[in-house]
């Protein structure tokens, strides 16, 4: 658990320093929409956006292997109670 908190603390920073290195204004089109910011923040939200995507697309693969799991729980039960 300390680990993860270090870990997370060491993350912030990194983006803290990032975020004030790359405060550069650009601006962004897509489409028809047209909006500045500075890069940092476009490329923050880029990365936060392709973590959740990817987290979703891991979800069905991590609940079919939980059932998995916990089927094999219950056979070895009934095994080991015979």
């Amino acid at each position: 658990m300390q680990l993860q908190l270090i870990a997370a603390i060491i993350v912030a920073i990194l983006a803290v320093v990032f975020a004030l290195q790359n405060a550069v204004p650009i601006t962004v089109s897509f489409l028809t929409w047209r909006f500045e910011s500075s890069l940092a923040l476009v490329l923050l939200i880029t990365v936060a956006l392709g973590i959740i995507i990817s987290l979703l697309v891991s979800v069905p693969s991590m609940i079919r292997t939980r059932k998995m799991i916990s089927g094999q729980k219950k056979k070895i039960q009934e095994l080991e109670s015979s």
